[in-house]
């Protein structure tokens, strides 16, 4: 077991920062606000020049440690795009992409898409999307399904996997900003960053994000071998990161004061749209409850023991 990603899917990554950040950076997600049906239009051309859908991450370990490090990249820019849940497309469907649904009120962010969508439950219940709801904030709505089969169990895995390398991008982009931000702003004549609770709290902020960062590679290299606990791997690494979420945005919004709740700064953008990844298909207490459920006595192996 080798707990990093290669030098080429690294290098993919780097690539992928500079193309979106080549394509409009941050504003990408003004603009997508502002109209979410231009989405595609801003984001598509992006990943073809980066050969995004040509990624054979389903059955080349090297293929999905790339499209890990692009729904990284992504999350670092938020980039308004379910990037994760394409790479998540289902074999045996007719679908462009997929979302792990719960159960009740299945919702997703797929408002200003036109793609054909399938959706899974954790129970393995795949359906395809058929209409959406109304459109509510960070492009999340309401989705209405048509039940397909109970195949879903081998999407599950990747589903659940790919989109938190998205948040732990946002949370890599989330720390550097308040980074920057503590060491430029000035109070009692010296750096916010030379305080020593401001570094105490930097610190549990990095801990928290480190941690994810090697459960994310090694919860890719239990979906690439095919690991049968691969599913709760996944669910453990969603748990870790999103624990990891509230510690370092709590943290990132405290140090940037109420400046950090301002559409002028990059972290209330972050913050507001890792949301849906943060909530959707379930928060918190539901992401460790059905771990929980899974796992039963037997408990979890590997670096998640």
């Amino acid at each position: 077991m080798i707990l990093d990603l290669g030098s080429d899917a690294r290098e993919y990554g780097r690539q992928a920062l500079r193309a979106f950040e080549a394509a409009g950076g941050d504003e990408l997600i003004q603009q997508a606000e502002a109209k979410p049906e231009a989405r595609e239009g801003l984001v598509a051309p992006v990943l073809a020049e980066l050969g995004a859908w040509d990624l054979d991450h389903r059955t080349d370990a090297d293929g999905l440690e790339a499209a890990a490090a692009l729904c990284r990249s992504a999350g670092y820019w938020a980039v308004p795009y379910p990037i994760a849940e394409r790479l998540s497309a289902p074999d045996g469907l007719d679908a462009d992409g997929l979302v792990v649904v719960s159960s009740n009120r299945p919702c997703a962010p797929l408002v200003g898409l036109e793609n054909r969508w399938a959706a899974v439950t954790l129970d393995g219940r795949r359906s395809m999307v058929t209409g959406l709801g109304a459109a509510g904030p960070a492009f999340v709505t309401e989705l209405q399904l048509s039940e397909v089969d109970a195949s879903g169990n081998a999407d599950l895995a990747l589903g659940l996997m790919l989109p938190c390398w998205t948040l732990l991008g946002m949370l890599d982009r989330a720390i550097e900003l308040t980074v920057s931000h503590v060491t430029l702003r000035k109070q009692f004549g010296q750096p916010l960053s030379a305080f020593q609770g401001v570094q105490f709290q930097l610190t549990d902020a990095e801990v928290g994000r480190s941690g994810v960062d090697i459960l994310a590679k090694y919860a890719v290299w239990s979906v690439a071998t095919g690991r049968r606990e691969a599913v709760d791997d996944a669910l453990a690494l969603r748990l870790a990161a999103l624990e990891a979420a509230e510690v370092v945005f709590r943290v990132c919004h405290q140090l940037h004061g109420a400046v950090g709740f301002c559409d002028e700064t990059t972290l209330s953008w972050l913050s507001r749209y890792s949301q849906p990844l943060r909530r959707l298909p379930f928060g918190l207490s539901a992401t460790r409850d059905h771990l929980v459920r899974s796992v039963g006595s037997r408990g979890l192996t590997g670096l998640f023991a």
